[in-house]
This record gives structure tokens, C-alpha cells and sequence, in this order.
């Protein structure tokens, strides 16, 4: 085993000494049998809440409601959840009723994917009642069950199935492709917060295009905010080969898209401010500054990085080399002559006293016209030819 389960391990006999079971269950046996690499270990146990907390000094309520507890031990935290049963489902999202149980094969039971529906013991035993570990085998998504029920249950499900094709590479059975086709409609009743977590893990997979393909094949790019009726956007979008960032692959997204309003579309998905900062940056800087990679100023403006994720996504969009387009902004943004304002030898106290002038907005347009100036290699860095420039200009 690998050593965050070894880590753990201590903790699984702790709560076997108590006469409860334990096992390792979810992502991280998952992962562990696919040779991914393991952060996090999630925990099992037919113990309950209230006897996980006679076990253990330290714990934290995290979600005790549905059986969670974290437990502080050996400098490191873990959840446990104890086994469950879920009914009812009245918003396809979150259980009505869950009823603890003692039975691990119940509890796998109601998990969404074979591959996910594992539990392994201290010394590395596998339970496998759905044959999970096939699964990971074949490199095949398969429901637990039935996959409507499954969908039925918790309509996330669906979108994290294609999730994994980008993230691990599997491919989806026929039964889960033609489930996710008949319950598509249901993902509507996931929060956007959930899906945007689920469609960047989309974006950012190695396997995106096939996971895409997957989203228009099943309707269910349908009930994601702002793509309702772009089926052939993202088919374009699809067709483009792209090493990009998460931020660019965004911008490149928008830029195919064409939305009326580029802000409204990234608050319909309730993006975090800055990513909305820099998807419209970006794509604002390739709209209004075309040739921006020879423009001294844009480059001044933009920034090294800037200049670099605009190039990219130029690239991409024109079915050119990302990475040569960002060495060539990374190039000229270095034989920049200042690269930041604080360099330019002039400053407002400079004009006010070479000015008559009181305080105002002239300062600001004076000493952008200089930088223009300095950056363009129209006069040098100097105080005195600055200055000699801004009174030919009747700057001052």
C-alpha cells in the first residue's frame, strides 16, 4: 500500500480494537489500483458518529447529519462516514432520509460507480461485491446498479461520469451513455457551483475533447449555463487543439462562443471575480489590439504573463504553435526598454514643477504620452529629453 494509507492505517485499528469495521472506500482505492497517484484517503466504518467520538479524543463535526466526522489523529486529519442507506430524493441531489447500517456491502451499494464502490482494508484486502476493480481493469464507467436510479438519485452523477473520461481516460458503457441521455434534463437541478467544478475538471483533463464530444452527444451541454443552444460553437471549440491553461482554455471557450455579453456569461456560471478578470482581459486584448505582440505599449499594458496567455490563446484560435506564440511575447515584452512605470525617469512631482498648472488629470495624460514615447524609442529615458518632448507637445 501506498503511504497515505499507511499513514492511516493506525486510525482503521483504533476503530477495529473498538469492535467496529473500517476500510479505506471511494477516489483514493480507486486511483491507488489505476497506479494514480493518492492525496486524501476517505474512511468507512460501521461505527457511528457517536461511537466514533467515544473512540476518539479529537474530532470535528463536518457534516454528522449524514454520518461525517473528522477525526484529528497523528498530526493529520480524516472524514469518516459511517455506513448509510439513502431514500428518497426529491431534488436529484441530496437524500431525503439516511439511515445508518452496519453493513459495508449496503454501503457501496449506493455509490454511484463500480470503480468507485471499492473498500480495502488495513493490510490491503480489497472488497469488490460490483466488481470495480474490472472496471478500472478495462478502463470502463460503470454504474452501480441501475444507472437511471443511480442518476435519479443524485443528477451529478451524470456529469461526473464524463468528468473522469477527462480526467482518467475511460470510457463511458453503452448503459451509462443512453441513462445520461434519458435523465439529462435533471441536471438543471445542480446548483451552477457544482458544475462549474465538475465542467472545469472537464476543461482541464487530458481526455477533454472526447468528454465534450460526450456533453453534446448526450444533450447534456444543454443544462449548462450559457451553452443551451451552442451545440456547433462547441463542436468548434472541440476541434481545436489547445495546451493551454485553465484560465485560456475559459477565453478560447467565450471567444467560440461569441455571447452577447461576456461578463453576464461568466456570472451565469458564477465564476470567481478574478478568472472573470481574466478571461475578458484576455480576450479584450486580442479583439481591440490584434498585432498587440508589436505594439510596445499593449505589451507594457498587458505584462509579461499577460502578453504570454493572450498569445497563447491567438495561437490556438488560429491554428498556430501556443508555446512559440508565448516565446516571442515573452521576447518582445523583454526588449521592452521599462517595464514598469516606476521607471520612467519622470514623475508627477517632475511636472508640477515644470508645469504652471494645478494638480489634475493633465499629470496622468502627460505621463502616459511620455511612456508611449520612451516605449516607442521616440526620445530616451531621461529627464531632460522627456521633458524637452512634453514642451514641444504643450504637455506642460
Amino acid at each position: 500500500m501506498k503511504s497515505p494509507f499507511l499513514q492511516a492505517a493506525p486510525l482503521l485499528v483504533e476503530i477495529e480494537k473498538a469492535g467496529f469495521e473500517a476500510f479505506f472506500v471511494g477516489g483514493s482505492v480507486r486511483d491507488f489500483l489505476a497506479g494514480r497517484d493518492i492525496n486524501d484517503v476517505d474512511i468507512a466504518s460501521s461505527a457511528t458518529p457517536e461511537e466514533i467520538k467515544e473512540i476518539f479524543p479529537k474530532t470535528v463535526d463536518v457534516g454528522i447529519d449524514h454520518g461525517t466526522v473528522l477525526v484529528l489523529f497523528g498530526g493529520d486529519s480524516y472524514e469518516i462516514t459511517t455506513f448509510r442507506t439513502e431514500t428518497g430524493y426529491s431534488d436529484y441531489r441530496r437524500p431525503d432520509q439516511v439511515q445508518f447500517i452496519r453493513s459495508l456491502e449496503d454501503d457501496l451499494k449506493r455509490r454511484d460507480f463500480t470503480m468507485n464502490a471499492i473498500a480495502m482494508d488495513k493490510d490491503g484486502t480489497l472488497y469488490d461485491p460490483f466488481n470495480g476493480r474490472a472496471s478500472i481493469q478495462n478502463r470502463i464507467i460503470t454504474a452501480v446498479g441501475n444507472p437511471d436510479e443511480r442518476f435519479g438519485e443524485d443528477a451529478l452523477r451524470m456529469i461526473r461520469a464524463i468528468r473522469f473520461v477527462s480526467q482518467l481516460g475511460y470510457r463511458l458503457e453503452e448503459s451509462v451513455i443512453a441513462s445520461i441521455k434519458n435523465n439529462a434534463s435533471l441536471l438543471k437541478n445542480v446548483s451552477v457551483e457544482r458544475l462549474l467544478v465538475e465542467f472545469e475538471k472537464i476543461l482541464s483533463g487530458p481526455r477533454q475533447k472526447e468528454a465534450i464530444h460526450l456533453l453534446i452527444e448526450t444533450g447534456l451541454y444543454q443544462s449548462l449555463p450559457g451553452l443551451q443552444h451552442e451545440e456547433e460553437a462547441l463542436k468548434a471549440f472541440n476541434s481545436l487543439d489547445m495546451e493551454l491553461n485553465l484560465s485560456e482554455r475559459w477565453t478560447v471557450l467565450v471567444w467560440t462562443i461569441q455571447p452577447p455579453n461576456v461578463e453576464a456569461f461568466c456570472r451565469s456560471w458564477k465564476m470567481p471575480v478574478l478568472l472573470m478578470k481574466d478571461i475578458k482581459r484576455t480576450g479584450d486584448l486580442i479583439k481591440n489590439h490584434s498585432g498587440f505582440l508589436e505594439d510596445e505599449y499593449i505589451l507594457f499594458s498587458a505584462g509579461c504573463a499577460g502578453a504570454q496567455s493572450a498569445a497563447r490563446v491567438q495561437a490556438v484560435l488560429e491554428a498556430r504553435d501556443p508555446a512559440a506564440a508565448a516565446k516571442r511575447a515573452e521576447m518582445n515584452y523583454d526588449k521592452l526598454v521599462i517595464k514598469t512605470m516606476n521607471e520612467l525617469d519622470v514623475n508627477g512631482r517632475d511636472l508640477l514643477a515644470w508645469s504652471t498648472q494645478k494638480q489634475g488629470a493633465w499629470m496622468k495624460q502627460a505621463l502616459e504620452s511620455a511612456l508611449k514615447a520612451v516605449l516607442s524609442g521616440e526620445i530616451d529615458n531621461n529627464k531632460a529629453a522627456i521633458k524637452e518632448w512634453l514642451e514641444q507637445c504643450n504637455r506642460i
